[in-house]
């Protein structure tokens, strides 16, 4: 079996303890983030294993350089695991500075200057200190450029190309809101991304250069793995490091291109070294039935993939077994896409570009992506009915882009998105109790997803039971904003990685007993 290993970039902060199995087990994993603590305390960081190894899920927030060196730790651990357990890669990956622990895990770079590389980075950005966001839109990366373009504004771009249906818009903050609203109107689901540092936009020039000049310049090795570039669309090969890192701040991402490449020449299994499916949630979006396997996100890391590597000598023994994981976390899982319905909404990866903030970890495991995906059900989950997206080209908006008044942007949604659900009068609160809003809230899914009322459990998770991902579950919670007369639900993250829709049942009953007795 071909494996490519996947580096996400920015995600949340890791859960503390995420490390402590790993660190017992493998002298590799122990000494690796030894070094990443002492290059950490050179530069006057704390130590950066401590949490990751205790059994303490709190962190202190220290700043977004500690958060991207326990990404960086997770996922080089994580590599170290699976070279461990006789897992070898084709190729790495890495999504945005996912590339720089790309590069140390194949051995181009040493742990610690790649430790120092990463905070130098998150230092000219900090410093630069530029007014930016990154949205992102449940279309092709296409559709995308087009809505980027009707704004005509140099540093408004499309950023990454994640998945066929998944793409991200970087911007100044004023022009991303007003995409955002562009998007609203078309019908086409969109996110902002809660990122430390929005990037791949021409925006980060002056934080590229300041990098170039600042950094440290630092010993570069022949590699023992091939690293794949999603921005240089190219292996990398005997590049300046700092000018890898420097030049992918104004370039955009193209991991969809790269997912589908590296398929091509015969890739049959992404592997995600990080905590939640992220980048592996791309993958599944962009080729149907590839196999994914997230040894983090599982009960037993170390025997999913001891599963992996037992079983890929049997291919169809494998993907036998990949077909039934268990409900119940009772033995090792690997998950295995099912191919997506040709017009369904990709997954929005939040954990991949989101911090905490956005995406806290539920009890029990949203992507990147990202709301985690429990363990599968056994049984494949109804098809989910398409999001009518509206065909007509994007530029037939420009003149709302250009208007600076906001009821320009919604002025049309009718001629625009003809397939959104007509508007529902509020309740009063008046009867408004839970089993009420459960049944409302039954209805308002089952027509958007295609599913019988019934079968939406109250304690089902959306996306790990239903498989309601990312994007669409951000679509239908500005639908019950809307039903329940709640503007402020909409911006409720919390119910994203809840997933369940007794939260969101319970959520709106407490809002409108609040709302009734102000």
């Amino acid at each position: 079996m071909d494996s490519v290993f996947v580096m996400p970039g920015t995600v949340a902060a890791p859960r503390g303890g995420i490390l402590c199995d790993l660190h017992n087990r493998y002298e590799t994993v122990r000494e690796t983030l030894s070094r990443i603590d002492k290059a950490a305390r050179e530069m006057g960081l704390p130590n950066i294993s401590t949490r990751l190894v205790e059994q303490n899920e709190t962190s202190d927030r220290r700043g977004p350089e500690v958060q991207y060196l326990e990404i960086f730790a997770v996922s080089i651990a994580t590599h170290h695991m699976l070279i461990a357990e006789g897992v070898k890669p084709v190729a790495i990956v890495g999504q945005s500075i996912g590339e720089l622990w790309a590069l140390a895990a194949a051995g181009h770079l040493s742990v610690e200057d790649a430790a120092r590389l990463a905070v130098a980075r998150s230092q000219v950005l900090t410093q630069q200190g530029w007014g930016g966001k990154m949205l992102a839109v449940g279309v092709d990366g296409r559709r995308a450029e087009s809505l980027a373009e009707l704004i005509n504004h140099p540093h408004l771009v499309l950023a990454c190309e994640n998945a066929p249906r998944q793409s991200v818009i970087s911007g100044p903050e004023a022009l991303i809101e007003h995409v955002e609203r562009v998007a609203d109107a078309l019908g086409w689901p969109s996110l902002q991304l809660d990122v430390p540092h929005p990037t791949h936009t021409p925006a980060m020039a002056q934080a590229a250069r300041a990098l170039r000049e600042t950094a440290p310049r630092v010993p570069y090795g022949a590699g023992r793995w091939r690293v794949r570039s999603p921005w240089m669309g190219r292996d990398v090969g005997d590049d300046d490091p700092v000018d890898l890192v420097a030049g992918a701040l104004t370039a955009r991402v193209r991991m969809l291109h790269t997912i589908r490449e590296l398929h091509a020449a015969g890739a049959d299994a992404f592997v995600e070294c990080g905590e939640w499916p992220v980048v592996t949630k791309f993958v599944e979006a962009s080729i149907p039935g590839v196999q994914c396997v997230v040894p983090l996100s599982e009960s037993d890391p170390v025997e999913a993939v001891r599963a992996l590597v037992a079983d890929s000598t049997d291919v169809g023994t494998f993907r036998s077994r990949l077909a039934a994981p268990s409900r119940n976390g009772d033995g090792p899982v690997v998950r295995v896409s099912e191919p997506a319905s040709a017009g369904a909404v990709a997954t929005l990866p939040v954990a991949d570009l989101l911090t905490r903030t956005a995406v806290p970890v539920p009890a029990a495991p949203v992507s990147y992506v990202a709301p985690v995906s429990a363990p599968a059900p056994a049984a494949p989950a109804p098809p989910v009915a398409p999001v009518a997206v509206a065909p007509a080209a994007p530029v037939a908006v420009a003149p709302v882009a250009v208007a600076p008044a906001p009821p320009a942007v919604v002025a049309a949604p009718a001629t625009v998105a003809p397939a959104a659900v007509a508007p529902v009068a509020s309740p009063s609160p008046a009867g408004l109790d839970y089993d009420t809003v459960l049944t409302e809230l039954r209805t308002l899914y089952g027509d958007f997803l295609g599913y019988p009322p019934d079968l939406l459990g109250e304690d089902d998770g959306l996306e790990a039971d239903l498989g309601v991902e990312s994007l669409k579950q951000v679509a239908l919670l500005g639908r019950v904003s809307d039903r329940f007369d709640l503007p402020d639900l909409r911006s409720d993250s919390s119910l994203l990685t809840a997933g369940t829709l007794r939260r969101i049942a319970e959520t709106v009953v407490r809002a409108r007993a609040e709302a009734a007795g102000r």
